[in-house]
């Protein structure tokens, strides 16, 4: 993914509503909604985990998520177990939509079914429409890494992206925390103080300086002594990723004229998003959007691309 430059500017954009979980407007705008007789089935198959998920008349069906030690393995997995456990058969299925970094790895139709790849980029953006409603935004998918779409209308644009995100925080908390369960440093974070790790602007100024409250941050990481508990870490640790991602994402926005953010990616299910991002939002004046199946959002616009496809026919 191409880095991102940062630059520190200030940012003036409208004010409004600032934050919103689990929005969802008509799908595409009415005039993108989807109705057909079968089932379209998205895969999203990473290296070891495959998300999938079923559409039919619009709506989203059942979505799971399967791990295994390889991307075929994962993705065979995943669809006979989505298959078993919906009590669907092949015969329910119209197409299968991959996409993802381990779908360059499958080379046949799955299960015999008529397969199709769509770009993962082109499946961030179309997924993040399709669950916020929102036909303007810049989407964020934040995975192992994190990359940036510009999202205006049918326009889907890959504009760059970082190497922080899921796999920095792992990577990270293998080191310092000595384990790589996510979910168990997002939990122990719960008990952290932000204070004892990161330096604010409070902590070097006697008034706030324009644009920065006194809360907010001046150096991540900045305040952590040898002795901070493990709470501490876990919290700045998560901080310290999300952060460098809300920043990015608004930095790759200036001049775009957007200022809506939709998150998408395993990383949204982080308690941690709610005080995070509206904080951010807040201090820049934009809005951050995290709908509902934000983990799926790449499967379901690998499923919504295959409208495309069937009007080239």
């Amino acid at each position: 993914m191409s880095p991102v430059r940062f630059l520190v500017v200030p940012l003036l954009l409208s004010l409004e509503p600032l934050f919103s979980f689990g929005g969802r407007g008509f799908p595409f705008c009415l005039r993108h909604t989807i109705y057909i007789e079968n089932m379209l089935i998205g895969i999203d198959v990473g290296i070891s985990t495959t998300k999938i998920v079923g559409i039919k008349d619009g709506e989203v069906l059942s979505p799971i998520r399967i791990t295994a030690v390889d991307p075929v393995t994962s993705l065979y997995g995943a669809f006979g177990k989505y298959l078993y456990d919906n009590g669907f058969s092949i015969s329910d299925v119209e197409q299968v939509m991959l996409t993802g970094v381990g779908s360059a790895y499958i080379k046949q139709p799955v299960y015999g079914l008529p397969t199709t790849k769509c770009d993962e980029f082109v499946a961030d953006g179309l997924g993040a429409r399709f669950e916020s409603g929102i036909d303007k935004a810049i989407v964020v998918s934040m995975g192992t890494g994190t990359s940036f779409v510009k999202c205006d209308g049918d326009d889907m644009t890959h504009i760059g992206g970082i190497g922080t995100g899921g796999g920095t925080l792992q990577g990270l908390s293998r080191l310092l925390l000595n384990t790589s369960d996510i979910r168990y440093v997002s939990e122990i974070a719960r008990q952290g103080n932000l204070a004892n790790i990161n330096l604010l602007i409070g902590d070097i100024s006697a008034n706030p300086l324009p644009g920065l409250p006194m809360d907010a941050t001046a150096s991540l990481f900045g305040k952590a002594q040898p002795n901070a508990s493990q709470e501490d870490i876990a919290l700045g640790l998560v901080c310290m990723v999300l952060q460098s991602i809300g920043s990015a994402a608004i930095l790759s926005g200036i001049g775009t004229g957007i200022s809506d953010y939709i998150l998408i990616g395993n990383l949204t299910l982080l308690p941690q998003c709610r005080d995070i991002f509206p904080a951010m939002a807040k201090l820049y004046n934009v809005r951050f959007h995290i709908p509902k199946n934000s983990e799926f959002c790449t499967a379901i616009g690998a499923a919504l691309s295959f409208e495309e496809i069937r009007n080239n026919r």
